[in-house]
């Protein structure tokens, strides 16, 4: 995998683990922002109103630094960083993982707690489909009408995706492209102000 790529997931998966009659149903949902994670747990929460742990975590953005995890009533660092812990081993983002717990009447203990989350975790991303995703960069560029041609010329030479487009005396156009190759295509532009 390249450095300008990224592994995540697509879609919704679900696995399941059982220890000592305790039950944990575990759910992965690709996401891309905090307000989507919030949204999906409150819908869970309310779903598994009978389950004693509803725990999670998240991580976000391709460089990977927008994480969380939530241990929900569990003894800290059992549920949520053993969650967390896999999503990080298999080098995912943009992912939320919840892990619903029904008590079987057994206590499993500290690490016991830690290997059940790790497991149910793992069943969840095993389940799910795993795609590589590669960081675009936005790029902005404002040019006089009498450039189109050798801008679109360009942009047909790169194959940015164009994300917008706006055309009067100054045209502005907005692409996105692959993080390496944004320098090339920056560079590209500025030449067309001379020629």
């Amino acid at each position: 995998m390249s450095t300008d790529e990224y592994k995540t997931i697509k879609d919704t998966a679900e696995g399941t683990y059982s220890e000592k009659r305790s039950k944990f149903l575990a759910f992965s949902f690709h996401v891309e922002t905090e307000d989507e994670v919030k949204e999906i747990l409150a819908s869970y929460r309310k779903k598994y109103y009978d389950a004693r742990h509803v725990c999670y975590a998240y991580m976000l953005g391709p460089e990977r630094l927008t994480f969380r995890s939530n241990d929900d009533g569990e003894p800290s660092g059992t549920a949520g960083k053993p969650i967390l812990g896999q999503i990080n081993s298999n080098t995912l983002t943009d992912i939320l993982i919840i892990v619903v717990r029904y008590f079987g009447g057994i206590k499993l203990g500290t690490s016991g707690l830690i290997q059940a989350y790790k497991a149910a975790a793992l069943e969840a991303i095993k389940s799910s489909e795993i795609v590589i995703c590669q960081k675009e960069e936005i790029i902005e560029y404002s040019f006089p009408y009498e450039m189109m041609n050798n801008v679109m010329k360009v942009v047909k030479q790169t194959s940015p995706r164009i994300v917008s487009q706006e055309y009067g005396n100054t045209c502005e156009i907005k692409l996105a492209i692959r993080a390496s190759l944004a320098q090339d295509l920056k560079t590209r532009l500025e030449k067309l102000a001379f020629e």
